[in-house]
């Protein structure tokens, strides 16, 4: 390293503070040139020799959209391992690769958005893939362990700087950006908040990206949160990246300002510090920009708090410290390490649901493999492409000698007839380049096209036979004898021409509608129907063809066939993560496809040695009862198929655990917009019913006995110890779980919490002591009668185990606390959303800026109720804040109404509260009941006298 010479700009000087250099910057910069710098891509400031600089690279299991990169598991493949030292070194991978992928192609960022902390809510969730647990402790764990890593171990300077997704409440596909999560405050602080917070206060997170949703009624964009709680948890300076086209959302789908002008101030005085929009044309922001300050709506003092961020989060990254940045010269990518890396955190991803003996297979087993995800190692959104891969069928061939394996891929062969009786047919493309989609790697890979090089289908007397593969809901998938899939380019011509279904608008899939004797051929990218024309087969809006479906053979016979021959059948089913389930889509169900719920059978009625091996990014309702074993894990990256034969042959004893539960069917599910997780009895948290597998779920090859259970309070904290023991015979991974539950409760509280876990790898006969220091605070939650946490006291159940059913050891101890207190109705009155028990409510917006109100969220009566209010000696009048037009009614504990209350005229706006007052006698501690009617607002409740 070369000594460095102080140039004449303090901001190039490594001796300053940051601070200060990040100051003597800001002041260099003009008015112009900051306002360039609030778009997703900053200019270059050539006269200060200022680089241009962009926020965002995509990373949540290695390095996304900038082609050939090392791929891991899924998001909550990682969750599923339960291990934050792994998945710590993963982050670690990740950032090497970013930086090495950087010195040969600057389009590369090294502002990484990535982990998500969204939590696992709902199962159906079409994102479910890229977050790590339903569990704010499990998944702030494995997010800070990703996120140390991706920054690095320098004091100084940061490896890559992470953001965290999506800022808040963010859980539905379905009308994403209209859409408004009514989040309660004790579901916001105890459950939502929490994931952000712990891995923000962890120390290695530069900012978060706010969802596209709606909380309480108002855009994440403009959220208060960001500056009431987000800046609150860290004294680093945090970099707010809207998410892209959401700014122009805010005007244009959710109607909530008039001119962008206001929008992009408003969003910018909350804190979103770069603009996300248009792609790489910054000119409609900077516009809107100088727009709202020639309005007044914005300061050049709030341009420079929003560009401070951004240049804090350069200066970390050591851009004006080139010779003092020990990762410029990081050249680590697609080493040895790193794939071994990826084989190991596949490995530890997979989770045995279910063994009766059957597994682990012997060396000598023969074995058929069938399924659609047999052959398959599948990519997602928000993957890298692949440099190596491992199916399944690779794995077990590489494992067990191909001579004793079989394979069925499982799909109907088939050729499409159409009306004249000639059939479809892929001419051969003889001398076409192999292409992988995204190896070139893009900025916005939603631009990425089809390819028109390829030639079109047409139609003969023979036809070509088609692999038909049926992803649920009718929606399928046509494969020519080549390997590629049928897909319409922007020429709207059919080809077969895709290595995989795939990109922002997939082109791959089709339905077969009924249409007289036969079927309409629907491409579902476009909306519009196959047509035979002189020039080839196409999509347009009128002249379609009717199709005869002639089957050649059903995927079931072939999966008999070899089931038949087999001493072990795997069935490998799940999701193709471009298919029914993923952004912008949500699952409509928990079930398997049709198609593979019948490969199932047809292999289950061949052989009962029939294992189902699950590879998905969801949970599934499958009935286990038949089958001797079960096994789940997500997509595996590029060592999936490797890592699930070497678990099936037992060479690796599987050790991963469910990060959700799996409801036993859809009607355990709640609404998928309720996101009020206690009074709707969501996750293991609050769940009464009987899940297929718990949270915390997962067996072994080797057997573990739990003892010596001790827990003592003291210094803050509850200090928790007992053993582990493996008593099987092979070395094995266990996952030790502790829970609390809190026994006389005052309010509804978990069935049981995660506190912290372990994993642990035993030898047979090893046992291992395991600690846990637990402080206080965990046990707490957020009482709304005094709008803080608050330890209550009594006896906390302590419960240790395998998973948050099979519990082992528990013991009880006592907490001091604080007492509960009645509501001070007299000093504080009540705030409507801070309500005890609710019935078809609704939080929205008190204003655009901040505070919450109530309404009905339908057009039955709302019910709201707050417990243990104290009137003191007496009140004589109760002052209700309201908006719109309805009634309040007032009871209490529930007895006849004592005050109805209603607008003598409707408001001009949702935002016109007028203060309506009734007399009322009330005296001493009593439950609150509030009824209300109509299309009405209710921000506070007030009483006097």
């Amino acid at each position: 390293m070369t000594a460095h010479t102080p140039s004449t700009e303090p901001f190039r000087d490594p001796q300053l503070p940051f601070a200060k250099r990040i100051d003597d910057l800001l002041s260099r910069l003009t008015p112009q040139e900051k306002t360039a710098f609030l778009h997703q891509f900053a200019p270059a400031v050539e006269r200060l020799g200022v680089a241009a600089f962009r926020t965002g690279q995509e990373a949540l299991h290695g390095v996304a959209w900038m082609g050939p990169a090392t791929v891991f598991p899924q998001a909550v493949g990682l969750g599923a391992t339960w291990n934050p030292e792994l998945v710590r070194r993963v982050g670690d991978a990740v950032s090497r690769e970013v930086r090495a992928m950087r010195a040969k192609d600057d389009r590369v960022g090294l502002n990484v958005w990535s982990p998500t902390v969204n939590l696992l809510r709902h199962p159906l969730w079409g994102r479910n893939e890229e977050g790590y647990s339903e569990d704010p402790k499990l998944t702030s764990a494995i997010a800070t362990a990703y996120t140390h890593g991706l920054r690095g171990e320098h004091p100084t300077y940061w490896r890559t700087a992470p953001v965290l997704k999506h800022w808040l409440a963010h859980n539905n596909e379905t009308d994403r950006s209209t859409t408004s999560s009514s989040v309660r405050p004790r579901v916001l602080h105890e459950y939502d908040l929490r994931a952000f917070r712990d891995t923000v206060e962890a120390g290695a997170v530069a900012g978060v990206m706010p969802a596209y949703n709606l909380v309480n009624g108002r855009p994440n964009h403009v959220s208060p949160y960001l500056a009431e709680h987000l800046r609150t948890w860290t004294e680093e300076e945090l970099l707010v990246c809207s998410d892209a086209g959401a700014p122009s959302n805010l005007v244009d789908s959710e109607h909530y300002f008039d001119t962008h002008e206001e929008a992009t101030a408003a969003a910018l005085v909350a804190g979103v510090d770069s603009f996300t929009d248009h792609g790489t044309d910054s000119s409609q922001i900077i516009g809107r920009v100088r727009g709202a300050l020639e309005r007044g709506l914005l300061t050049e003092a709030d341009l420079d708090t929003a560009v401070r961020r951004q240049l804090s989060v350069r200066f970390r990254l050591g851009e004006f410290d080139p010779s003092y940045d020990p990762h410029d010269a990081t050249g680590e990518f697609d080493t040895p390490a790193h794939r071994a890396l990826a084989q190991e955190a596949a490995e530890q991803a997979i989770v045995l649901l279910k063994n009766d003996g059957v597994l682990p297979l012997a060396p000598d087993t023969r074995i058929a493999v069938v399924g659609l995800l047999a052959d398959e190692c599948k990519l997602d959104w928000y993957s890298g492409t692949f440099i190596h891969r491992s199916t399944p069928l690779e794995g077990l061939y590489e494992r067990f000698g191909a001579e004793r394996v079989e394979f069925a891929e499982g799909v109907d062969r088939v050729r499409l007839k159409t009306s004249t009786g000639a059939f479809l047919h892929v001419p051969a493309a003889e001398g076409a380049a192999e292409e992988v989609r995204g190896a070139e790697g893009a900025l916005d890979p939603a631009l990425l096209r089809g390819r028109t090089d390829l030639p079109v289908l047409t139609t003969d007397a023979t036809g070509t036979e088609l692999a038909l593969a049926d992803w649920g809901e009718g929606v399928l998938t046509l494969r020519a004898p080549d390997g590629r899939y049928l897909s319409v380019a922007d020429d709207g011509c059919l080809r077969a021409s895709a290595d995989q279904p795939g990109g922002w608008f997939v082109q791959e899939t089709f339905r077969l509608e009924p249409h007289g004797n036969g079927h309409l051929l629907k491409h579902l990218g476009t909306g519009r129907h196959v047509c035979v024309s002189a020039d080839g087969v196409k999509v347009a809006d009128e002249d379609p063809e009717v199709f005869e479906l002639v089957v050649a053979e059903r995927g079931e016979e072939a999966v008999a066939r070899a089931a038949a021959a087999a001493d072990v059948v795997v069935v490998v089913a799940g999701n193709d993560p471009y298919i029914n389930g993923r952004e912008t889509e949500d699952r409509t169900t928990l079930l398997l496809p049709g198609q593979q719920e019948r490969l199932l059978r047809a292999a289950r009625a061949a052989n009962p040695a029939t294992v189902l091996a699950l590879v998905a990014a969801y949970p599934y309702a499958v009935d286990p009862a038949e089958l001797p074993a079960v096994l789940w894990t997500a997509h595996g990256g590029q060592a999936a198929g490797t890592a699930l034969a070497r678990v099936l042959a037992g060479d690796v004893s599987p050790a991963g655990r469910l990060p959700q539960t799996w409801y036993a069917g859809d009607a355990d599910l709640p609404g998928l917009l309720d996101y009020d997780v206690i009074s709707a009895r969501q996750t293991y948290l609050y769940f009464e019913g009987t899940p297929l597998f718990p949270f915390g779920h997962g067996l072994s090859y080797a057997s573990f006995a739990y003892g010596d259970l001790t827990a003592r309070v003291e210094d803050e904290a509850v200090r928790v110890s007992f053993s582990v023991t493996n008593t099987g015979d092979v070395t094995a991974d266990e996952v030790a779980q502790l829970y609390a539950r809190a026994v006389d409760a005052s309010v509804p509280r978990p069935r049981r919490e995660l506190l912290d876990h372990r994993r642990v790898t035993l030898a047979p006969g090893e046992t291992a002591e395991l600690g846990f220091e637990v402080p206080l605070t965990a046990f707490a939650f957020w009482d709304v009668a005094q709008d803080r946490w608050r330890v209550e006291p009594g006896g906390y159940e302590l419960l240790a185990g395998a998973s948050s059913e099979d519990v082992r050891l528990r013991t009880t101890v006592q907490l001091d606390g604080e007492p509960t207190l009645p509501r001070a109705v007299l000093a504080t009155g009540l705030a409507a959303a801070g309500f005890d028990e609710q019935r078809g409510i609704a939080i929205v917006d008190r204003t655009k800026v901040s505070g919450d109100a109530v309404t009905p969220a339908g057009p039955e009566p709302g019910e709201l109720v707050y417990h243990a209010c104290d009137f003191g000696r007496g009140v004589s009048e109760v002052t209700v804040e309201v908006a719109g037009e309805g009634t309040v009614e007032l009871s209490l504990d529930g007895g006849p109404a004592l005050a109805v209350l209603s607008p003598a005229a409707p408001a001009s706006g949702p935002y016109d509260y007028v203060s309506l007052s009734a007399s009322v006698a009330a005296a001493g501690v009593h439950d609150v009941h509030l009824r209300l009617r109509g299309p009405l607002r209710l921000a506070h409740v007030g009483f006097s006298g």
